[in-house]
């Protein structure tokens, strides 16, 4: 079976930074896209990045291009979400997600029909 774990969460002050991880298991490495995405109270869930695993193509959400990084560690079938210069915005539950591409080199942060979803992780930034 997919499984996927995100971690990596926290309090930081605007402006600060965190790693989110997201620990992957039960598939063939190229086969997927990861995604990560974010729900804060009363809002609406929103993909923030994701990454095709057959070459690495990645999107990002508008507001954390530049921002957030996306990224992966094959040996250890990890991806990653660096947040850099966080804002209160950016406060909310991070989710990583799967889903099978056969791959092919897609993926979109405005899809939401993901396959597997992990638990998410708590992001809180404070102004």
């Amino acid at each position: 079976d997919v499984q996927l774990q995100a971690s990596g969460g926290g309090r930081v002050q605007a402006g600060g930074s965190l790693r989110l991880s997201c620990a992957t298991s039960g598939f063939r490495f190229e086969d997927y896209a990861i995604g990560w995405f974010r729900q804060a109270p009363r809002k609406q869930r929103e993909g923030v990045s994701c990454m095709a695993s057959s070459d690495g193509t990645s999107h990002y959400l508008s507001s954390v291009r530049g921002r957030f990084i996306i990224s992966r560690d094959k040996a250890v079938n990890t991806y990653y979400l660096q947040m850099k210069n966080l804002t209160p915005d950016d406060s909310g539950w991070y989710y990583c997600a799967w889903v099978y591409t056969g791959g092919t080199s897609w993926c979109d942060v405005t899809y939401f029909g993901m396959t597997v979803w992990g638990k998410g992780t708590q992001v809180t930034v404070s102004s």
